[in-house]
């Protein structure tokens, strides 16, 4: 008994496009990329050969909080700040000029009460500034006497926030 082999048909040529020559600048970004991807790195720079690339991972947008704006007495909130921190011993500063939040959002628990202790790194609140969060930690052991500000109101660099005393 004899088998015969059939031999299959030529297939015609798929019609191909044109293979695309990737650059090396672009294998090289790619790379990065997966290497950025691999490590859960937020950010990524390469210099080398002329090529500078930096890779930012984007940030998940934050949940916007609404603020009421009233209107204030022209000398309102620096004459009170100067006053409030007279009258303490010790006050947190406000580190930078934003709007002043003492929870993550407004339906939470503020990170701070009043009598409560903090520990130092502890976030005791949040302020805003160009629609970033910022989150203000305490520098040292400390029990919060006072929250010297109110929730959702703007401040300034300098600004007293809390008053305090350390532990």
């Amino acid at each position: 008994m004899k088998k015969t082999v059939k031999k299959a048909a030529p297939k015609k040529a798929a019609t191909k496009k044109p293979a695309v020559k990737e650059s090396p600048i672009l294998k090289e970004v790619k790379q990065l990329y997966s290497f950025m991807q691999d490590n859960s790195l937020d950010t990524i720079e390469y210099d080398q050969n002329g090529l500078y690339l930096r890779l930012v991972k984007a940030k998940p947008a934050m949940v916007p909080v609404p603020v009421n704006v009233g209107t204030a007495a022209v000398a309102g909130p620096a004459a009170a700040a100067a006053p409030a921190q007279e009258q303490y011993k010790e006050v947190i500063k406000s580190p930078l000029m934003g709007i002043f939040f003492r929870g993550s959002t407004p339906s939470a628990p503020p990170f701070v009460k009043e009598g409560a202790t903090v520990k130092k790194g502890d976030v005791i609140c949040l302020i805003e500034a160009m629609k970033v969060f910022n989150e203000v930690r305490a520098d040292f052991n400390c029990v919060i006497q006072k929250v010297l500000v109110e929730n959702g109101k703007p401040i300034k660099q300098g600004d007293a926030l809390f008053a305090i005393e350390r532990v």
